[in-house]
């Protein structure tokens, strides 16, 4: 429990939207499609279903724009008011090269906001979440849209089982605002200290090797194959990452929450980027929450890139899960390898 804001930084979550398209793929499908057994996708690797885009719809941008108007109308401010639309979600989306933020912002009408970006991959939330905080503490903005998308599924070969720890990759969206010394009546939290790490040693495990200035696109690197997600050496990558990956989870997690007023001890929900599900148990337990009660496993969605913690808050607080005065964690990692932390004291939904 909180008690912790003060007026001087009262950095408030006022509103938030979620968009998904309608197409599901099942867990089963997946394992037909790679061969891996049902039981180790849906059990092992925690995947019931997901969603995922047809080719000629559901982009990030028309998926963010969704999401960025179901956020303005559940904080009930104008488009207008809005000083900076930010979008963290994937780097593959409409156009290579080109700002899906200006886009966003151009079709929801946020005529006085400047637009920009922020890549962070998977971490990208609490990372985005701590910047923007930063910002309207300083005095920058005062108030901001943060939008993110992916539908990077498009970038799995389901036969290419180096990758298998992407099969989870699912589509969707999510956008939410912040703003400085909100109305606490219509505050859904408070947004507390961030933190983030990175080890740039593994930098290029994850890649898509046709494409880039590196390999540019042509008829060979399409006939290749090479327009597609892989990891050049899995069995290293998984030696490297496994004594590193929990220590990062932990130490960002520690020094948010130090940075918050809070120890582990305060934390009541934890909203965490999509992972297997032995892991993801494994991480709530060292935090000293329980799961599955403090948290919520995303098996239903899999894992919707920096959408994952407004999917999994949003999901405890239909469920009862998360309630008001309550701590959340905000976690997440991304290739590259990059870890990030935010803490928030939940009000309760004000719209």
């Amino acid at each position: 429990m909180s008690q912790n804001t003060t007026t001087a930084d009262r950095i408030g979550l006022t509103g938030y939207g979620r968009y998904l398209p309608e197409k599901r793929l099942t867990g089963e499908e997946v394992a037909a499609a790679s061969g891996i057994p049902e039981e180790v996708v849906i059990e092992k690797m925690g995947l019931t279903e997901k969603r995922v885009c047809p080719p000629d719809a559901d982009h990030c941008t028309d998926m963010g724009v969704k999401a960025a108007h179901k956020a303005i109308n559940a904080a009930g401010i104008d488009p207008e008011s809005i000083d900076v639309v930010q979008y963290h979600g994937s780097e593959y989306k409409d156009y290579y090269v080109w700002s899906a933020a200006a886009n966003i912002t151009e079709r929801i009408g946020a005529d006085n906001a400047y637009a920009t970006e922020t890549y962070a991959l998977c971490a990208s939330c609490p990372l985005v979440v701590t910047e923007v905080r930063a910002q309207l503490l300083a005095g920058a903005i005062d108030r901001a849209l943060l939008v993110t998308a992916s539908r990077e599924e498009d970038l799995i070969d389901y036969e290419n089982t180096d990758s298998s720890f992407m099969f989870n990759f699912g589509s969707g969206a999510v956008a939410y605002i912040l703003e400085a010394d909100p109305d606490p009546g219509r505050t859904a939290a408070w947004v507390h200290a961030g933190h983030a790490v990175t080890d740039g040693s593994f930098s290029q495990d994850v890649v898509m090797h046709g494409g880039g200035s590196r390999n540019p696109p042509t008829h060979d690197t399409i006939d290749e194959n090479l327009h597609i997600l892989d990891v050049p050496d899995p069995d290293g990558m998984k030696e490297r990452l496994a004594p590193v990956s929990l220590p990062n989870y932990l130490d960002v997690a520690d020094t948010a929450l130090e940075g918050s007023g809070y120890t582990r001890a305060d934390i009541d929900f934890v909203a965490v980027t999509h992972m297997k599900r032995s892991f993801h148990e494994y991480l709530l337990s060292e935090l000293g929450v329980n799961p599955p009660e403090d948290g919520y496993y995303l098996d239903e969605y899999g894992h919707v890139q920096s959408a994952d913690q407004i999917l999994a808050l949003d999901e405890g607080v239909e469920r009862g899960r998360v309630e008001p005065d309550d701590v959340v964690l905000f976690l997440g990692a991304g290739t590259g390898y990059t870890w990030a932390a935010a803490v928030l004291e939940w009000r309760g939904k004000p719209w």
